[in-house]
């Protein structure tokens, strides 16, 4: 037998970054939100970056852990990046998103419509609005990125960083790998004064490489560089589509965050544009406004077709390839790099980076990336 919930302005289903961050700022636009998740108390505990432009004026300072100035990529060569990344306090960011106003219900959704929810106990919840904010489901038809990554204190980490402040890329092949293998690259950035995060990343793969095969990767690189990290250092495990549903609002139910195509294909970042984006849907739902149009102008549905080409070349492209690929992208002036790692409205500046990029690549990297599927 159902039983009918209260009532609220707002139901998001879906209880992590997105869900929180939305319903934080239709609080703050006194709007009333339920929150539906299986597991509304569950702490969070993956590792989330953003570079520090994207960052939202409401989410207070006290959340980022770790400030790097001038990260590294490494290519070719070593190249240092003229903007600043930030490592967020998963922590704090999740207690600042838990807001005491927000109701929160440990139900799992069923269904979905555009003004209710009913949850597999047979409760309904209803709402104005129903948003679902439950990430991105893994299939094996979806791009994926896999990482397997060891948190080591700072001194053992020294040997790997180098003298850099941070890798945000490093491509080199010190980790046992040839061209003819799929690539993988060392993430290694601080967390905090004390601790460094270590992450063996397959950027993206259908399939993506497993997370034993990047563990074995990681151990052998971080050897041949000195780095013997003890046997109970803490570890972290990542798995997760890249690629959304391509419907932002079927049936009406408005998607946000990862499920709703915030995530950016060829990065696998999602958590930055849904804190910059949550203002957008609140304003829109307070404002008595269509929050999916709002959240999905011409231009930004332009700049996704865009990027889901921009994924089909990297999963075309091999290790080698790979390589030349980021080097070429990050030789671009740091205004091109953001327009095509941050900016989902500037359909036109998204394509240039794509036209330059593809000029400036050698001829065989060329032959490849035509080869690659316009959309799939």
């Amino acid at each position: 037998m159902s039983t009918l919930d209260s009532s609220a302005d707002v139901v998001i289903v879906g209880g992590g970054p997105a869900g929180r961050a939305l319903a934080t700022r239709c609080i703050a636009r006194q709007l009333t939100v339920v929150v539906v998740d299986p597991h509304p108390h569950r702490v969070w505990t993956p590792t989330y970056s953003v570079w520090a432009d994207e960052l939202p004026s409401w989410l207070p300072d006290e959340v980022i852990a770790s400030r790097i100035e001038r990260p590294s990529v490494w290519t070719s060569g070593q190249k240092t990046l003229d903007r600043i990344y930030c490592v967020l306090n998963t922590s704090l960011l999740q207690s600042f998103l838990s807001h005491t106003s927000i109701k929160v219900r440990g139900l799992r959704a069923q269904t979905l419509s555009t003004t209710t929810v009913v949850c597999v106990d047979g409760s309904q919840l209803t709402g104005s609005v129903v948003v679902d904010a439950r990430g991105t489901d893994l299939a094996v038809t979806t791009a994926q990125q896999t990482a397997f990554g060891m948190i080591v204190d700072r001194a053992l980490a020294d040997p790997i960083l180098g003298g850099s402040e941070a890798w945000f890329m490093d491509w080199r092949t010190d980790n046992g790998t040839s061209d003819a293998d799929t690539p993988s690259f060392l993430y290694a950035v601080p967390l905090d004064d004390e601790r460094v995060l270590l992450e063996e990343t397959c950027l993206v793969g259908r399939p993506a490489l497993g997370l034993r095969e990047l563990e074995t990767r990681l151990r052998t690189r971080l050897h041949n560089r000195g780095c013997e990290v003890p046997d109970d250092a803490p570890v972290e495990r990542v798995r997760f589509a890249v690629e959304g549903p391509r419907d932002s609002s079927p049936d009406g139910v408005l998607r946000f965050g990862g499920r709703g195509g915030l995530m950016h294909p060829g990065t696998g970042y999602s958590v930055a544009s849904s804190l910059a984006e949550a203002d957008t849907v609140a304003k829109a739902i307070a404002d008595g406004e269509d929050p999916n149009a709002a959240l999905w102008p011409r231009s930004a549905k332009a700049v996704s077709a865009l990027r889901r080409v921009g994924l089909n070349a990297l999963l075309t492209l091999d290790s080698g390839e790979v390589t030349t690929f980021f080097d070429k992208f990050f030789d671009l002036p740091v205004e091109a790099q953001r327009s095509y790692l941050s900016d989902r409205r500037d359909a036109a500046a998204t394509a240039k980076v794509m036209a330059t990029l593809f000029r400036s690549s050698p001829w065989h990297v060329r032959k490849t990336l035509m080869r690659a599927p316009f959309f799939r």
